[in-house]
């Protein structure tokens, strides 16, 4: 048979030798991390990834809901804000996904996947006292 030039290997087989102890002694002395089965044992759900992010987003207001806030002069205290966030929480917690947050003598529809207030209401200035569109409701 042939040799290879330089390498003084004749065969396939003494190549795929030659190249499995020079890959096997260059990885095994080198690498110095979390083996795979540590990282497989470490893992997450995607829910809960998504849980630790929603947690630590601050609620937000649409468009609609900051109009709807100044338009009906409703203003918020930091106190509010909080409790307003402790409800869109539970909320989430129980599953409900648009909820009615009762707040003092304010009312806010809420989306609670994304932390969005949709819309805002005092609740003397709704005449009908109707919310539509919310699977749950939190009273703060």
């Amino acid at each position: 048979m042939n040799q290879i030039p330089g390498i003084g290997i004749a065969s396939i087989d003494q190549m795929a030798d030659a190249v499995g102890k020079s890959q096997n002694t260059q990885t095994a002395g080198n690498y110095s991390g979390v083996s795979f089965a540590d990282v497989l044992n470490q893992k997450r759900s995607i829910e809960q990834v998504i849980g630790d992010t929603r947690e630590s987003t601050p609620i937000k207001f649409s468009k609609h809901a900051g109009a709807r806030l100044e338009e009906r002069d409703i203003q918020l205290t930091d106190d509010q804000l909080s409790r307003l966030e402790e409800g869109t929480e539970k909320a989430s917690s129980k599953g409900i996904k648009e909820s009615l947050v009762l707040l003092d003598d304010m009312a806010f529809i809420v989306n609670t996947q994304n932390k969005t207030v949709i819309t805002a209401m005092d609740q003397n200035m709704n005449e009908d006292n109707i919310f539509t569109n919310i699977d749950g409701a939190v009273i703060i």
